[in-house]
């Protein structure tokens, strides 16, 4: 063997003597390193679980505020739009106004209607008392005049015994001027008296006739005035039974007042509507928020069943978490929680549990599921809960829809 063969046996004599020890080291450092690395992970594995006792976490949250679709109450043109997208308004404020020409007129046509209906309803009251005063009046002169005309027919009555009594002493009369006659006439014939006297018993005896005609005339006279006053009772009582019908007249002049005051009222109530029509006109802000979705222009004719734009509530803003329903049984209203938001990176904001929905969300979805019907593959459900922060941060102003990671501090461990 030559000293170069002699050298490089031993060169590779001394490497495999240096590779060999090699897989003894490993092992004997991988039994030193894992009961390290086991300790390690348990202790990781305990302070995890530490951490997360006592808390509920989700992922699932975004922040929501009221968002309000303003619309027109009634139909009409846009002649002004005041806001711009994203704009922050204040409540009450004017954002749309419409061609309010045709509501003003409506306003002065139900002003004109209000005034004449009043004035009817004034007419209607003084034509009320009026018929009262004239069937008090009426009630009295029919009792006057039957009245009267009673005592007429009694004086009727008497004037026909009266005169029925001047006849027959008319009569008497005649009957013995007739007898003073004769008799003046057999003594003048017997020349016992002269001519002259039996001429006196006959003026005597026409004169009798003449009272007795002239006391038939008064009897006809009294038997027409009974006529008379018989026929004017008939007319008294007609005129009473006329004035006891006053009621009846004061009812229908009552219910002209009603009919009167129904029509102040239907008029008042048209002029309110177009007061209030008039007042649609001004389209105004609900609350204070930003302007967003803004589809109105200048001219357009707008309608009820159309958004003109939306306006975010920026003031009252809250977080919705949807939490696994396995996470419920340890979440109580008013149990302190951490919320950070991804739009802020790691700031966190604390806040408390208000409520917690009535259901899972797909229970209120368009189409909720019917597990009834066809396979059944049982899905973890997540229920809304609502998280309420507890101040407020101007610094950092939160937007409808950001997402956020929300952890309830629970009072008592999972079940």
């Amino acid at each position: 063997m030559t000293t170069a063969q002699a050298s490089v046996s031993a060169g590779t004599a001394t490497t495999e003597a240096a590779v060999e020890p090699q897989p003894r080291t490993r092992r004997l450092r991988a039994k030193v390193v894992f009961p390290f690395l086991l300790v390690g992970a348990v202790g990781v594995a305990a302070i995890a679980y530490a951490r997360g006792m006592g808390k509920e976490s989700t992922d699932d949250a975004f922040v929501e505020s009221h968002v309000s679709n303003v619309a027109a109450r009634i139909q009409g043109q846009a002649v002004r739009v005041l806001v711009k997208d994203n704009e922050v308004v204040e409540e009450g404020a004017v954002v749309v106004e419409l061609d309010d020409r045709d509501a003003k007129v409506r306003v002065r046509t139900g002003e004109a209607d209000l005034a004449s209906a009043k004035a009817s309803l004034v007419a209607a009251e003084k034509q009320l008392a009026l018929v009262r005063r004239s069937v008090e009046a009426g009630l009295l002169q029919a009792e006057g005049g039957l009245t009267q005309a009673s005592a007429t027919r009694v004086a009727a009555t008497a004037a026909i015994e009266q005169s029925q009594a001047d006849l027959e002493a008319a009569e008497s009369r005649r009957d013995l001027a007739q007898l003073d006659f004769a008799r003046a006439s057999n003594l003048v014939g017997q020349r016992a008296i002269s001519q002259a006297e039996a001429d006196t018993k006959k003026a005597t005896l026409d004169q009798a006739i003449a009272g007795v005609n002239q006391a038939k005339a008064r009897l006809i006279s009294s038997q027409t005035g009974i006529s008379n006053a018989a026929g004017t009772i008939v007319v008294a009582r007609g005129r009473l039974v006329g004035a006891k019908t006053g009621p009846e007249q004061i009812d229908t002049a009552d219910a002209q007042v009603g009919v009167a005051r129904a029509r102040v009222d239907q008029a008042e109530a048209a002029l309110a509507q177009a007061q209030l029509n008039l007042s649609y006109m001004t389209i105004r802000a609900p609350f204070r928020g930003e302007v967003a979705r803004r589809t109105v222009e200048p001219g357009q004719m707008v309608a009820p069943e159309r958004p003109l734009l939306s306006i975010v509530s920026l003031d009252d803003v809250w977080i919705v978490a949807n939490f696994k329903e396995d996470q419920l049984a340890a979440l109580h209203a008013g149990e302190a929680a951490r919320v950070r938001i991804d739009t802020y990176g790691s700031k966190e904001r604390t806040a408390h549990v208000e409520s917690v929905a009535g259901g899972s969300g797909s229970r209120f979805a368009l189409l909720p599921p019917d597990n009834a019907s066809g396979n059944f593959t049982k899905v973890v459900q997540r229920v809304p809960v609502l998280v309420r922060f507890d101040d407020t941060d101007p610094a950092h102003p939160l937007r409808a829809g950001m997402s956020a990671d929300v952890t309830v501090i629970t009072r008592e461990p999972r079940p």
